[in-house]
């Protein structure tokens, strides 16, 4: 069994008087994809930071094998440098993988790194970090800012790379895809599944469940004891005091426990009351920003109880189209007629209603007072930010201090409190934990009002679209019947790859004739080392599957082994075909290339 690449072992860490982690140990080996799951607030990011050596923790050991490269792309990336590539390069990258990892997310090279979108900063990050070829990538919440498309990408550079990966993240599907193992940071601790994300929630419930017991037993335990405590006499006090130390110490383990035990969010969302049965008719829209067609004759209906997804590359228009939609802009062409009675509830990406400097009790009560108006009654501010996991201490502080997720649910409990029969979500899953998803997937599924949702997140889309408006950024808009999957289904091919603008050539007097490719392209040169190195390691792992399977009293003494080894040799023995033939395609190919020169 080969050693981990990158491990800690017993590690300690306190911010203040706060203990983030007591005892953790993470091993990550070579190639291994993982996903590090845990709540809001739980230290992900920062455990993040330790593995890649950004922090000291306070006790413990962090070891890497000798010559390990890592690649840490956080929550939220700086671009340096004058241009994309001066940033895809600031790490060593050299410039041609640098130019491949850009292309492949999409992005011009040349491009100045000023005035980027959330999602060119994220992909740009993402580009620097493949062009660098680490053995291990760390990735804090990649999905956010993407759109699917970007996604697919992030997606298929990781299936291509022959790092290791650790990946903090909240997108279910995007996590379902990559991973092979995960890690769970609870109670300030981390537990490890051999499986990949898919199996996580079935596992995460038998321990909850295990754990629940212990807690149970601990308590009657801690009963039985106090009950001696109280019947015991004088004379036998120094004779049991090592027992009486051992109930002080029982207790202050639940005391901890119960300080570790997570808060339930506490979150509720009700209609004003019904709308009229159109909620939105709208026939034949066009719109265009300059030269930017975002929206040609498009026209739906909207109806009572509906709940429409609206996705697309980034910079396709959904935003715009939402709006359109609710006659906040006007558009160039066509018209839209509101229903009656609607009261419309807007939670936008840009968390534009937070301002940095406000506490977070003015955001809950910008008129000020005690109490907020929570569908109709008043309750105290102290226990509504309660419902959200807020302490009373946080009230008095700025918006500016909260992480990313803190903001999005200070967000929805300002939102949440005023009655609405249509829900606006614009990208409200970025930074959210999955319990908060889940919960809030929960909710918005029980509402009686009418739901639009602008969002890259495919399985939230999936959960709870009835169905989904598709924008491919060229004017072309169409609406499908059901979530991304049937959209995708149903509309092959519906979104183009990202393009890139076409290089500026020198004027010339002739227009030079298109020079014959004389080498591999870059992609394909790095799929033949992955092969090679691939065909130099399957053998291998083919003989020890052969030599676990040729013991004779494996079948009896465990047979899920034998049937999970059984498909594992199958496995490898077809992956290590696959690649026989692919590498010697590839081979041909770069001979007959070199031949041509």
């Amino acid at each position: 069994m080969r050693a981990p690449i990158l491990a800690l072992k017993d590690v300690r860490l306190a911010d203040g008087p706060l203990m983030l982690f007591d005892g953790v140990d993470l091993a990550i080996d070579a190639r291994v994809r993982a996903c590090l799951v845990g709540r809001n607030g739980a230290g992900k990011s920062t455990l993040l930071r330790i593995l890649a050596g950004q922090i000291e923790p306070d006790g413990g050991e962090r070891n890497t094998t000798a010559g390990t490269t890592i690649a840490f792309v956080p929550q939220e990336p700086e671009i340096v440098g004058a241009t994309l590539l001066d940033h895809a390069t600031a790490g060593g990258a050299p410039a041609h993988r640098a130019e491949a990892a850009l292309a492949d997310f999409g992005l011009d090279p040349v491009k100045p790194a000023t005035g980027l979108s959330g999602g060119e900063i994220r992909r740009t990050a993402l580009a620097r970090a493949f062009a660098e070829d680490p053995d291990v990538i760390l990735l804090d919440e990649p999905t956010n800012h993407l759109d699917i498309l970007a996604i697919e990408t992030l997606e298929a550079e990781l299936a291509a790379s022959r790092a290791a990966a650790l990946i903090v993240s909240h997108d279910r599907a995007f996590l379902e895809r990559v991973t092979g193992r995960c890690f769970w940071l609870e109670y300030r601790q981390v537990k490890r599944l051999d499986q990949g994300f898919a199996a996580f929630d079935d596992w995460a419930e038998k321990i909850t469940a295990a754990e629940a017991e212990e807690a149970r037993r601990l308590d009657r335990y801690i009963e039985r004891e106090q009950h001696w405590m109280a019947r015991g006499v004088t004379a036998r006090r120094a004779r049991n005091e090592g027992r009486r130390r051992r109930l002080e110490s029982l207790r202050q383990d639940k005391t901890d426990r119960l300080k570790d035990t997570r808060s339930e969010l506490s979150m509720g969302i009700a209609s004003s009351g019904l709308s009229g049965k159109r909620v939105v008719e709208a026939k034949g829209l066009s719109k265009a920003f300059g030269a930017k067609t975002l929206l040609k004759t498009f026209s739906t209906r909207i109806l009572r109880g509906d709940r429409v997804a609206v996705v697309g590359p980034n910079g396709a228009g959904k935003t715009t189209l939402v709006k359109l939609l609710l006659g906040e802009i006007a558009a160039d062409a066509g018209e839209v007629t509101l229903g009656t009675n609607l009261e419309i509830n807007y939670i936008d990406q840009a968390r534009g209603a937070l301002s940095p400097d406000m506490t977070l009790r003015d955001v809950l009560l910008p008129l000020g007072g005690d109490s907020v108006l929570v569908r109709g009654l008043p309750k105290h501010v102290n226990a509504y930010a309660k419902d959200f996991l807020f302490t009373e201490a946080q009230l008095r502080q700025p918006v500016k201090s909260l992480s990313g997720g803190e903001r999005n649910r200070l967000l929805l409990a300002k939102a949440l409190a005023k009655p609405a029969n249509v829900m606006v979500l614009d990208e409200p899953t970025n930074d959210l934990d999955m319990d908060t998803l889940d919960l809030l997937e929960d909710l918005l599924a029980d509402y009686e009002g009418t739901l639009i949702l602008v969002s890259h997140d495919r399985d939230f889309i999936d959960r709870l679209a009835t169905s989904t408006i598709g924008l491919d950024g060229t004017g072309r808009a169409v609406e499908t019947p059901g979530g991304w999957q049937d959209f995708v289904g149903q509309n092959p091919g519906f979104f183009a790859p990202p393009r890139l603008s076409a290089p500026r050539a020198a004027p010339a007097a002739k227009p030079a004739a298109p020079k014959a490719a004389s080498k591999l392209s870059f992609k394909d040169q790095r799929r033949l080392g992955e092969l090679d190195t691939l065909i130099h390691d399957m053998p291998g792992k083919i003989a020890a599957l052969e030599t676990a399977l040729a013991d004779p009293d494996l079948y009896g003494r465990d047979a899920a082994a034998f049937d999970r080894f059984s498909r594992a040799l199958e496995t490898a023995r077809s992956q290590l075909s696959a690649a026989e033939e692919e590498w010697l395609e590839l081979e041909e190919r770069r001979e007959a290339l070199e031949a041509g020169r």
